[in-house]
């Protein structure tokens, strides 16, 4: 099981992620805790990272490249993953695919890339909003909010065509109950386990 969690910043992804994981008892990767982590620590990454959190932007692919690199390479990664927060551009999405052939091994066939499934959660904006109000986290003010959505329609959503093109996704209503959210995730990644 190989899934990549899009949707807009609130849409509930980090949630259901978790929820999944410990069902498939897999890792649940997210690159936002992993850098608000790094922040708190105040490592050389975290305060680069911070200023571009800070005012709302996504933090540079590099920074997140080296974070997924590290972390695809560690051995729980091996038996599946759930991967929350990146890729969150077609270039990244590019680059995981490498990333991929990589871990899988030079010299066997793994056929790691092809059982990727993309997640969309799909959430209107003015739900969104009061989403992320509602958690009180200090990023979360009503204007970095509305420049976040800003970018993720910009920079992530071309990622939903690039994964529907690969026939890579699996589209869900996000604005609905948790649990009915998750039955249907359940029910449309069952084939892919």
């Amino acid at each position: 099981m190989q899934l990549i969690f899009m949707g807009p910043p609130g849409a509930g992804k980090g949630t259901q992620a978790q929820l999944l994981a410990a069902l498939w008892k897999i890792p649940h990767i997210s690159t936002g805790d992993i850098l608000r982590a790094c922040v708190v620590a105040k490592t050389p990454l975290g305060l680069k990272a911070q200023a571009y959190m800070d005012a709302g932007d996504l933090v540079p692919d590099q920074l997140l490249m080296d974070i997924v690199q590290e972390r695809m390479n560690q051995p729980d990664a091996n038996a599946g993953w759930i991967l929350d927060g990146f890729p969150r551009t077609v270039a990244q999405a590019a680059f995981f695919d490498t990333l991929l052939c990589d871990v899988s091994g030079a010299g066997g066939k793994s056929g790691k890339d092809c059982d990727i499934r993309a997640v969309n959660l799909d959430v209107p904006d003015n739900v969104l909003v009061t989403r992320l109000l509602s958690r009180g986290r200090q990023d979360d003010n009503e204007e970095t909010i509305r420049r976040r959505l800003q970018v993720y329609r910009e920079q992530t959503e071309p990622l939903i065509e690039f994964y529907r093109a690969r026939e890579q996704l699996v589209a869900v209503d996000g604005d609905r109950d948790m649990e009915l959210v998750t039955a249907e995730l359940q029910q449309a990644l069952s084939g892919d386990s």
